[in-house]
């Protein structure tokens, strides 16, 4: 397996170089029987993802994902931590980064904007493997535009919520044991009028057990909530609070898909490298054409930039504290486009092998697909990242001496 990006960069320290070996031994201890049979159906999808999310909890690599008031490896949450993690295990298998990635987003709405006591409800558990998680945001109609959502909370005299709505797209969907929802509670109008809420899978009107099947098969379905209710310490932040809830966690997480990806990148360059020295053409490897090494330096400028821009993100929202918007958006734009590209030439480069069930490379060309959608489709993240942009450029020359008034 190749390794990770280069640890001797400054944007890490001590404690991120302790984690690889880590995470390299359980991918070589626990992987290889945890994902026996894994593809035969989606009944085994599931049951090995659980298992994964287990054992990695066992292993303690799932302390990434939370505080360490909460059993984590760090004060705070760490990009950097899991960006790594998400790399290597990414390299290895589709499912196993699935299973690191979903414990993270899932619970990080909880560990970035939940109390003392909501906190210490879930994240032990998830630290431990034994609480799976999912981040329920998108709707058949409302995707890309969050503020679109249709899915309603609304108060109950009582006390409490009413939940109602569908979910869908939703990673863990009839998995997880715990769920953040976010629905319109209408405090204002479009994104400023939604709330987030702590949902456990075992509550009444809540139904998770529509999956949908895609071509790398993962956890994936529709969430359901008819009349379900919650009590008032399920609700996180304040009301009015979740569009703000779900794009600071995702300010988070869309730099790990872009590691993630990256990690794919490194196995299928690792796949094309191996291909071109054994595979011989016309008494010559492909090795030797130099067409294979245009190619090949090509995939090597992407993984490195890719690492770059991936790594950057995370140090900047570790250290310096700060929103990423536009720095998580360029990292995962840049990242699942160059991947997907990485892939295609490993793809060609294999011929007609490339594209035989079972082989590697054609694992990863379906894997990849997906990350250039979830989390923010690259077309959306073209255009934050142009508005971002803008009004940087606005702000720096209403600032610049003599500017126009």
């Amino acid at each position: 397996m190749a390794a990770p990006a280069d640890l001797a960069w400054p944007f890490f320290d001590d404690g991120h170089r302790a984690l690889v070996p880590q995470f390299e031994r359980w991918i070589a201890d626990e992987l290889p029987a945890l994902l026996h049979g894994a593809e035969d159906s989606l009944d085994a999808v599931h049951a090995c993802v659980k298992r994964m999310v287990q054992s990695l909890g066992r292993a303690g690599l799932l302390r990434v994902c939370v505080p360490a008031a909460c059993g984590g490896v760090r004060e705070q949450l760490d990009v950097r931590s899991l960006a790594l993690g998400r790399e290597l295990l990414a390299q290895a298998s589709g499912l196993a980064d699935f299973a690191l990635a979903m414990q993270g987003l899932g619970s990080a709405p909880v560990t970035l904007f939940g109390n003392a006591a909501q906190q210490q409800r879930l994240l032990p558990g998830v630290a431990e493997g034994r609480i799976i998680t999912a981040f329920a945001l998108s709707e058949p109609d409302a995707g890309s535009d969050v503020a679109a959502m249709s899915s309603t909370a609304t108060r109950l005299p009582g006390g409490g919520w009413r939940l109602d709505g569908v979910k869908t797209w939703i990673s863990n969907a009839d998995l997880a044991d715990h769920y953040v929802v976010f629905a319109r509670s209408g405090e204002a109008a479009g994104a400023k009028g939604i709330s987030a809420f702590m949902v456990d899978a075992r509550t009444p009107g809540l139904d998770a057990s529509e999956r949908i099947p895609v071509i790398a098969p993962h956890p994936l379905g529709t969430l359901r909530l008819t009349d379900c209710r919650v009590p008032d310490d399920a609700l996180l932040g304040e009301p009015g609070q979740g569009f703000r809830i779900a794009m600071g966690t995702l300010d988070s997480f869309r730099t790990t898909v872009g590691a993630a990806a990256l990690g794919f990148a490194r196995r299928a360059m690792d796949e094309a490298t191996q291909r071109a020295h054994a595979r011989r053409m016309f008494g010559r490897t492909l090795a030797d054409f130099q067409l294979t090494q245009k190619k090949v330096g090509e995939m090597a400028v992407a993984i490195d930039a890719s690492a770059l821009m991936v790594y950057r993100a995370a140090w900047t929202k570790d250290v310096q504290r700060v929103r990423v918007t536009r720095e998580a958006s360029m990292a995962k734009l840049f990242a699942t486009e160059a991947a997907q590209q990485v892939i295609d030439g490993a793809v060609q480069l294999f011929g007609g092998l490339g594209v035989v069930q079972g082989m590697t490379v054609e694992r990863l060309y379906r894997e990849i697909r997906a990350l250039r959608i979830y989390e923010g489709a690259s077309e959306v993240l073209e255009l934050i990242i142009g508005a971002r942009t803008l009004e940087a450029a606005a702000a720096a020359g209403r600032a610049a001496p003599g500017a126009a008034a």
